[in-house]
């Protein structure tokens, strides 16, 4: 839906709601229980007169913001969120990930490189709030070695929101793949296919282990015995394709789950093969 008809609907529904708020009083008791109906309906609709007029403020304010990204054009959106960083020093997580997005999109990773330089030292939070973006910069760029030592950092020191620390956890893991670590990772793979509640990193945990550290590793049947057990666990609870795509079509707008669409898609196959 475009950000204009967005916006739209949104103010229809607090419009409507207002009216009702200052109605609704007469229509549920009449007009003669209520001395002064207005009286009780007036803190609510002040209420939700300065909720339109923040909402018409905050869209007013970021409609270039939200027309570049409604048009997916990443270099104009790249130029007018460095001049709010870098020349204005804004350095807000909403900026900050929309800019590593951005370069991300337009495979120029080392404006990422630069972008989180700028950032640690501005602002270091911004970069912990965003590890899964800074981390996919790194990988994508083929220095999986510097992707490693980066997320193993800030785990080590507890850096990473918790929502993010499984992934960030298994981008780990993946850096270690990537770069040959095979004997390193086999037993977190494992892990990650038994234990995961998430039903997409058990997936590729297990594609994983069978396609790829089977064939390194010394124990083989453990790692195809493992990703067989934990294919038919996800077959259980997403027994149709329809609902495997559901569940990754939710992280679909995550730029860490972008860059791994292949393997994600690789996994569906394998999955849902018979």
């Amino acid at each position: 839906m475009k950000f204009k008809y967005l916006v739209l609907v949104f103010s229809i529904i607090i419009i409507f709601i207002l009216l009702m708020t200052a109605f609704m009083p007469l229509l549920i008791t009449g007009h003669e229980a209520v001395p002064n109906p207005l009286l009780i309906a007036l803190p609510l609709t002040a209420f939700m007169v300065l909720l339109l007029i923040c909402f018409g403020l905050f869209f007013i304010l970021n409609y270039r913001l939200f027309s570049l990204l409604e048009k997916e054009d990443w270099p104009a959106l790249a130029y007018y969120l460095e001049q709010k960083v870098f020349i204005r020093g804004y350095y807000s997580n909403r900026n900050v990930r929309l800019l590593a997005s951005a370069y991300i999109v337009m495979t120029d990773y080392l404006s990422v490189i630069k972008l989180e330089s700028k950032a640690a030292i501005a602002r270091p939070s911004v970069i912990d709030q965003n590890v899964l973006i800074f981390g996919s910069a790194r990988i994508l760029s083929g220095k999986y070695n510097e992707a490693e030592f980066f997320f193993k950092t800030r785990l080590d020191r507890g850096a990473v929101k918790e929502k993010d620390k499984e992934w960030a956890r298994w981008f780990y893991s993946f850096s270690q793949l990537l770069n040959g670590s095979f004997s390193k990772v086999e037993g977190e793979f494992i892990k990650f296919a038994d234990s995961s509640d998430d039903a997409v990193i058990t997936g590729l945990s297990a594609y994983f282990l069978f396609f790829n550290l089977a064939k390194y590793s010394l124990k083989p049947y453990e790692c195809t015995k493992t990703a067989e057990n934990n294919r038919n666990r996800i077959l259980k609870t997403l027994r149709k394709r329809e609902l495997w795509k559901k569940e990754t079509k939710k992280m679909s707008a995550d730029i860490h789950i972008a860059i791994i669409k292949k393997y994600i898609d690789e996994t569906e196959n394998w999955i849902y093969a018979d």
